[in-house]
């Protein structure tokens, strides 16, 4: 059995799991997440903002402590979509790699979608394959294709955060914000379509906090639960009534779900209306939510 730790820093938020693992099965210690928004401003200036680097800077120095406590083995960080756009990368890699001491991996998107896949299926047992598992992040949307391996993968610029900075910037958005946003992640989608045939997929799996914030909205929760929500199956229907309820929200409304993490409360409108564009366009009837995902196949894979 190995005691491993995997971090993923994504666009919105950097998250910690610590595992044991053992056979291919996997016993969750501690995870944890922390809103960093590392990704502010980086579709438009293509880099980092200072402010976003330390925030990020300051979380990971929390995760390096719950690490050194719990006696972890073996460490991998990977960063993502923020962090392949920002061309002053360097200066949050040389942070990481002081405080942490291993160097973090910019991963590409089809690394990023072979990880989601491993992650998201592998309580699933073939259960309903072949899948079609949409991790929605802040700065770019995985579509994965495949039975009991990738088959097909694609990574596309419609994360959450990307989009609430280049359209849905107020709360509520005017149609006109909407209609130019659902242009732009129709077109991506219809792009990925080209490459994952998501029309053969029998199950689709959405993974990451905008699915998983959907799902809890759609369960009518009170406050987040994170095993009410694993492996909750949503209905088309219901996705696009809980957009269409997040797109029609003041922020404070938003911020008053209590379900709802402070740090998802100004983009999960637009990450809810990607994912219910997928289901639109996949002709999906429904999505399984998965709370496992990139970070649990990283884990996985990190014990081989």
């Amino acid at each position: 059995m190995s005691r491993v730790a995997a971090i993923d820093c994504g666009t919105n938020s950097i998250r910690l799991l610590i595992a044991d693992v053992s056979g291919g099965n996997l016993r969750e210690i501690y995870r944890g997440m922390e809103i960093v928004r590392l990704g502010q401003g980086v579709d438009k200036n293509k880099s980092f903002h200072p402010d976003a680097i330390d925030r990020t800077l300051r979380a990971t120095e929390l995760f390096a402590g719950e690490i050194r406590r719990r006696g972890v083995e073996a460490i991998r960080f990977c960063a993502t979509s923020a962090t392949r756009d920002a061309s002053n990368r360097e200066l949050f890699i040389d942070g990481v790699k002081a405080i942490i001491g291993i160097e973090p991996e910019v991963i590409s998107g089809e690394q990023e979608a072979e990880l989601s896949f491993i992650g998201a299926t592998h309580q699933l047992n073939q259960i309903g394959a072949p899948y079609l598992v949409v991790d929605i992040g802040g700065g770019s949307t995985e579509f994965v294709y495949g039975q009991d391996a990738v088959e097909a993968s694609v990574s596309e610029n419609i994360g959450c955060v990307r989009m609430s900075e280049r359209h849905l910037n107020s709360s509520p958005p005017s149609k006109a914000a909407i209609d130019l946003a659902i242009a732009d992640i129709d077109k991506a989608i219809k792009n990925a379509a080209i490459k994952v045939p998501m029309s053969s997929a029998k199950t689709l799996v959405a993974v990451a906090g905008t699915a998983t914030t959907v799902a809890a909205a759609a369960l009518g929760l009170d406050s987040y639960d994170r095993d009410l929500i694993h492996l909750s199956r949503i209905s088309a229907e219901k996705t696009h009534q809980v957009c269409q309820s997040f797109l029609a929200l003041e922020r404070s409304e938003i911020a008053s779900l209590g379900y709802m993490h402070p740090g998802r409360v100004d983009v999960i409108a637009a990450g809810s209306l990607v994912l219910s564009r997928i289901m639109a366009l996949s002709g999906a009837s429904e999505f399984v939510a998965s709370e496992s995902d990139i970070l649990d196949g990283m884990a996985l894979l990190l014990a081989k």
